[in-house]
């Protein structure tokens, strides 16, 4: 079984002993920007997992490292071997709430901003976070949009003093979930 097929088991497995709507993904994106005077660096993964409680708010996000793809293959090879030690730590995972989830109504055509609270792992580190989100509903359809910023420092992931002038202090993250599936369980 591939990590998708474990991960979203997982995930819908939990909480499930009452009536409750959960929206998913398989094909959520992420990206992320590094722009300074000397470089930009960007890459997009189009295979992040996400699941949704709408019920409760409970939501989750996985993504293999590894998933990162850039213009460049040396960038790709350097991001994951000497700064994500992707065979080390081979994911990053977001578990959150989404407040006041409960003034969503999914029928109507509108738009929320909104602030999700959570955890976010990665390369074996766990902060808490706080991230703004725009969830669009639209003729039935659940999509979201969230932007914010994680410091490499802060998850032990380290700069070498040689390339430290052409990475930014602070990393750039767009959340991109075009459509969420919906699945009604028991």
């Amino acid at each position: 079984m591939n990590f998708y097929c474990v991960a979203l088991t997982v995930l819908l497995a939990t909480n499930t002993a009452s009536a409750q709507t959960k929206l998913f993904t398989k094909t959520g994106s992420i990206s992320f920007k590094s722009k300074t005077a000397m470089e930009n660096i960007e890459a997009v993964n189009n295979k992040v997992l996400s699941v949704w409680e709408t019920t409760t708010g409970n939501i989750e996000f996985s993504l293999l490292i590894k998933g990162f793809e850039f213009d460049r293959a040396l960038m790709q090879e350097h991001f994951n071997e000497n700064y994500m030690e992707s065979d080390k730590y081979p994911k990053a995972v977001f578990k959150g709430v989404v407040e006041n989830s409960k003034t969503i109504v999914f029928t109507d055509n509108k738009n929320y901003t909104l602030n999700v609270n959570g955890t976010l792992t990665m390369h074996g580190v766990t902060k808490q976070i706080t991230v703004p989100v725009i969830i669009k509903i639209k003729n039935g359809e659940t999509s979201a949009v969230a932007n914010f910023s994680v410091v490499p420092q802060d998850y032990n992931i380290k700069i070498p003093g040689l390339v430290a002038d052409k990475i930014n202090k602070k990393i750039d993250i767009v959340i991109n979930i075009a459509a969420y599936k919906t699945i009604v369980t028991k």
